[in-house]
């Protein structure tokens, strides 16, 4: 198993790659439900991502479902490429999703969220350790993100695989999860 975050980006995006929509499907469900025992439900605002279909993410439609019916605030953001910054906005019935020209789900306009009042963060990911790094598309988007959330804002990572035993070329400014969750377990770190 490779160990650099070049050669982990390639071999589970293949690994994605190969899976078929039923099988994203029950994995998908099976995070969703793993995440049912974390001691997250006392909070109040949840940041999800949409996931992009054309990459096989892990379709958090079900982890809507459950936030929906827990009554919590939903917040889903539009990237800035430009500068990497993330806009969160807060999802209501009058929200729009749009695909940007990248494939990315994204809230149109709406009601503005600051990163400081989020307090969970579900967040994408390719791979991750057992330290609680995690590879992403390494744009730094979610670093980025992540760092101006507070020091409380939990972080959750969602994967379709378990964790590898280390990734070797992480960096300083890499922003470590608190929990990552699989169609198997929940990691905590």
């Amino acid at each position: 198993m490779p160990t650099n975050k070049k050669e982990l980006r390639l071999h589970y995006k293949n690994l994605r790659a190969a899976l078929s929509e039923e099988e994203i499907e029950e994995k998908s469900l099976a995070v969703a439900n793993n995440l049912i025992p974390l001691p997250i439900w006392d909070k109040t605002y949840f940041h999800v991502f949409l996931p992009i279909v054309e990459h096989k993410e892990v379709d958090t439609e079900f982890v809507l479902h459950l936030l929906s019916g827990k009554d919590k605030e939903i917040v889903f953001s539009k990237s800035d490429f430009e500068t990497r910054a993330m806009t969160h906005f807060l999802l209501t019935d009058n929200t729009k999703i749009k695909k940007n020209e990248y494939n990315i789900p994204e809230p149109v306009n709406g009601l503005q969220v600051q990163s400081s009042n989020i307090d969970v963060v579900f967040v994408p990911l390719l791979a991750f350790d057992i330290h609680g790094n995690r590879i992403g598309y390494g744009k730094g988007f979610y670093d980025k993100f992540l760092a101006e959330c507070r020091p409380e804002t939990i972080k959750i990572g969602l994967s379709f695989f378990e964790a590898v035993n280390q990734i070797d070329d992480v960096f300083e400014s890499d922003v470590k999860l608190d929990y990552c969750v699989t169609p198997l377990k929940v990691y905590t770190f």
